[in-house]
């Protein structure tokens, strides 16, 4: 059974519901059949790679959010990070264009190794402080997994990788895509948003049984997620 994640790296909702469906994964007898997919997916295109901000910064200036609604916004998903077991530090984050951590991120498929580069990821972003925006950043990323160091200054330096970055972008429009995280279960079902772990167990119990139209919402209720607009809870 494969599934599919579109996802972004600056997303703290994608952090969330990447635990809560691993949580959910880990109690059924059949996780040893499901092969992960993650797919590319940028919040903010637009962004600088040369430049960083931090997450206060970029909510008041870009998404004209004033500081009290977006401290208010942050506390309360620091709060649902705790109780997927992240201890987000939103302080430390540095938002910056993330389209050289996807190149890192289909460099880590061909090894595979995604699933592993996509927590890296999110440690460097969302506890670490990082720039995740910064190949120096990224090279020492894929160094600590195993890969090439001059394989993977390739991959985020060049334009090697833009295609498969850019296709994945392209698929989730296509698909009506707009918000992430966004599951596809086994190109049938669908899940979107940071979902508790009940209802990512459910989704994929229902899943591995049997076969409906594709993309029906089993989630039921629209979870907390991240848009071109903004995050939302």
């Amino acid at each position: 059974m494969k599934i599919e994640i579109w996802s972004d790296v600056m997303c703290p909702f994608c952090y969330i519901g990447k635990n809560n469906f691993e949580q959910a994964l880990e109690k059924l007898p059949f996780k040893d059949e499901v092969e992960v997919e993650w797919k590319s997916f940028q919040l903010d295109p637009t962004l600088d790679p040369n430049k960083t901000q931090n997450t206060i910064q970029y909510f008041r200036e870009k998404k004209g959010v004033p500081e009290s609604q977006a401290t208010q916004m942050l506390t309360q998903v620091t709060q649902m990070g705790k109780g997927a077991g992240i201890d987000f530090d939103f302080e430390k984050a540095l938002i910056t264009n993330t389209f050289s951590a996807h190149k890192l991120l289909h460099l880590a498929k061909k090894y595979n190794k995604s699933n592993e580069m996509e927590e890296a990821l999110f440690i460097a972003h969302f506890i670490d402080g990082q720039n995740v925006g910064d190949a120096e950043v990224l090279i020492s990323l894929a160094e600590k997994l195993g890969i090439d160091k001059d394989e993977a200054r390739q991959a985020v330096t060049s334009d090697q990788l833009d295609y498969e970055v850019n296709q994945d972008i392209l698929e989730a429009r296509n698909n009506g895509v707009s918000g992430v995280p966004f599951f596809v279960l086994n190109g049938k079902y669908a899940v979107s948003g940071a979902q508790p772990v009940e209802v990512f167990e459910n989704a994929l119990q229902q899943t591995y049984k049997e076969t409906v139209s594709p993309f029906k919402d089993l989630s039921g209720s629209n979870g907390a997620s991240c848009d071109a607009d903004g995050c939302s809870i």
